[in-house]
């Protein structure tokens, strides 16, 4: 009985946890389209947000793009040229760069890049107690300091998923024009790439862009904010936001994935 009250225990703590999850990303999403929520102290902190999470890390995103169209671009090229299937070029490199890598890879570094600092800094203010003088002062931490940060994260992973995309496509032609590879014209790739692109493709890539980027920040937003007591919380804190967000995006991805090809 004590092996299945642990089970039972188990289940409704994790039923209950991704219930609140949920009402918590309702709210964001709510509150979101309604004007009054955005007055100039939020819509500062959403633009400091993009500029952490989206603008100082596109160069390290085009370079982890540059890496991957190399390894992948250029060895698609060349294992169907060498078959001579290279019909199957933009099929193969939309499933795999536009469907799967690009958005994956790109949540993997805004995660641990920006999922870490949004944690930590959250639940640093929570344990200093700077949360209760915000809502002393009359400032809504929800509005001020969930917000913002949640739909920050979410259009800094669409806009980096889509540099990610362009440079590795770009990089990948041009590694195969050095190495000799007969690629054609830069026209010509770019329209084996494009004729390639079903709506499947634009709803897999909408979906595992937005999707993560909501679920990622709000499960920062909310590990950062239960952190209580002392000052080793706030690590604890940002490793389970990691855990949680890295698991939320293998999950989503492969239904996702599941959905799209049924």
């Amino acid at each position: 009985m004590n092996f299945v009250g642990r089970i039972g225990q188990s289940v409704t703590n994790k039923w209950r946890e991704t219930t609140y999850l949920v009402a918590v990303m309702s709210s964001v999403l709510r509150v979101a389209f309604t004007p009054r929520y955005w007055p100039q102290t939020v819509r500062n902190v959403l633009a400091r947000q993009m500029l952490f999470t989206g603008v100082e890390a596109i160069r390290f995103v085009a370079l982890i793009a540059v890496l991957m169209g190399i390894s992948i671009v250029v060895q698609v090229q060349l294992l169907l040229t060498r078959v001579g299937q290279s019909e199957w070029l933009g099929p193969i490199l939309v499933a795999v760069i536009i469907r799967e890598l690009g958005p994956l890879l790109t949540c993997f570094v805004v995660i641990g890049r920006s999922g870490a600092a949004i944690t930590s800094e959250l639940a640093s203010m929570k344990v200093n107690g700077e949360i209760h003088l915000l809502d002393a002062q009359g400032l809504d931490p929800f509005t001020y300091l969930v917000l913002p940060r949640v739909i920050g994260m979410m259009g800094s992973i669409f806009c980096l998923t889509v540099v990610f995309v362009v440079v590795a496509f770009a990089s990948g032609f041009v590694s195969g024009v050095l190495m000799g590879i007969n690629t054609g014209p830069p026209g010509l790739f770019a329209d084996q790439v494009m004729s390639a692109v079903r709506p499947a493709d634009v709803l897999a890539f909408l979906g595992k862009t937005l999707i993560p980027g909501l679920l990622t920040g709000t499960i920062c937003c909310m590990e950062g904010l239960s952190a209580e007591g002392a000052l080793t919380e706030v690590p604890q804190a940002t490793t389970r936001g990691l855990v949680r967000s890295v698991r939320m995006l293998f999950i989503v991805s492969a239904l996702i994935t599941l959905l799209l090809l049924v």
